[in-house]
C-alpha cells in the first residue's frame, strides 16, 4: 500500500507539477522579451530625439551621429533581452 501511494504521488507530480514549471519559464521568457523590446524602443527614441535637437541647432553630422548611437544602443538592448529570454527558457 505504501509503495502504491509513493508511485501515485510521483506520477501526480510528473503530470501536474512539471507542466506548470514549464509554463512559468515560458511566461518569464516572454516578459524578458517584452522588456527588451521596450528598452530597445526607448533607446532608439532617445537617439532620434537627440538627433532632432542637433539638427535643429544646425549640426547635421552630429544629429546623424546621435541617431546612429541610438540605433546601436537599441541593438545592444535587443541582444541583452534575447540572452535573458534564452536563459529564462532554460531555467
Amino acid at each position: 500500500m505504501r509503495t502504491f501511494t509513493i508511485v501515485a504521488m510521483a506520477l501526480l507530480f510528473v503530470f501536474v507539477g512539471l507542466p506548470q514549471v514549464a509554463q512559468s519559464d515560458e511566461t518569464k521568457a516572454k516578459v524578458e522579451e517584452m522588456k527588451g523590446e521596450a528598452n530597445s524602443n526607448a533607446e532608439k527614441a532617445k537617439g532620434e530625439m537627440k538627433g532632432m535637437a542637433e539638427d535643429a541647432k544646425g549640426n547635421k553630422v552630429k544629429g546623424s551621429m546621435e541617431r546612429a548611437k541610438g540605433k546601436t544602443k537599441a541593438a545592444g538592448e535587443k541582444a541583452k533581452a534575447k540572452a535573458k529570454e534564452l536563459k529564462a527558457k532554460t531555467e
